[in-house]
């Protein structure tokens, strides 16, 4: 007899809380495809459990879908989720319609360009970008020059442990932080600032 909630094979994700909890996603073999892994899911989830329901949020690179469909299982009110593959995006796609996640906007494209437009704000952003690409830093700086980020969002950054100096907007002040084996996950919460644009007399 299966045990419930069995972790979820290879070529899989498992959803851990809330509507879909336990439900299994297909995931496609690509490489560099790295999931958040269950545990520091679950840790995230536990950090974002006073804003992630009716939140607006945005999956920067959505990848599996791992954090985006979570954040949907946890009733946020919507999650775009930007993907620069057209396979992964696919399955993406086909996994909302699994879900009968019709507050899951797919969009198939390369995240920096996508975020160099002029934005709407997200209230939870989750960047989680391949390793070793150098794409974080220009990522953080165009979602607060974009205006791609609500007075107080919540921003969600994962990186290889070793990774280097992040160039954190003077506006974000960490939140958590911690460290799982080869990969370093931290929670950034944007401050609202009163007193902007003083020197601009």
């Amino acid at each position: 007899m299966a045990k419930k909630n069995a972790p979820a094979q290879a070529g899989q994700i498992r959803i851990i809380g809330g509507q879909w909890r336990g439900r299994k996603l297909p995931v496609p073999d690509s490489p560099g495809l790295r999931p958040t892994t269950d545990r520091v899911r679950e840790t995230l989830f536990n950090w974002l459990a006073p804003v992630i329901q009716q939140a607006r949020c945005l999956d920067g690179f959505a990848g599996s879908g791992a954090l985006g469909f979570e954040a949907l299982s946890r009733y946020a009110a919507h999650v775009t989720l930007l993907e620069n593959e057209r396979s992964i995006a696919r399955q993406l796609e086909q996994n909302a319609v699994l879900l009968k996640a019709n507050n899951a906007h797919i969009i198939n494209t390369n995240t920096l360009n996508w975020l160099a437009q002029a934005g709407e704000p997200y209230d939870v952003v989750f960047l989680d970008p391949p390793f070793r690409r150098d794409l974080l830093n220009q990522t953080l700086r165009l979602l607060e020059q974009q205006g791609w980020l609500a007075p107080e969002a919540w921003i969600y950054v994962e990186t290889e442990a070793e990774n280097g100096e992040l160039e954190i907007p003077v506006t974000w002040s960490l939140h958590r932080e911690k460290v799982a084996g080869q990969v370093a996950y931290r929670l950034y919460i944007r401050q609202q600032h009163e007193e902007a644009d003083d020197d601009l007399d």
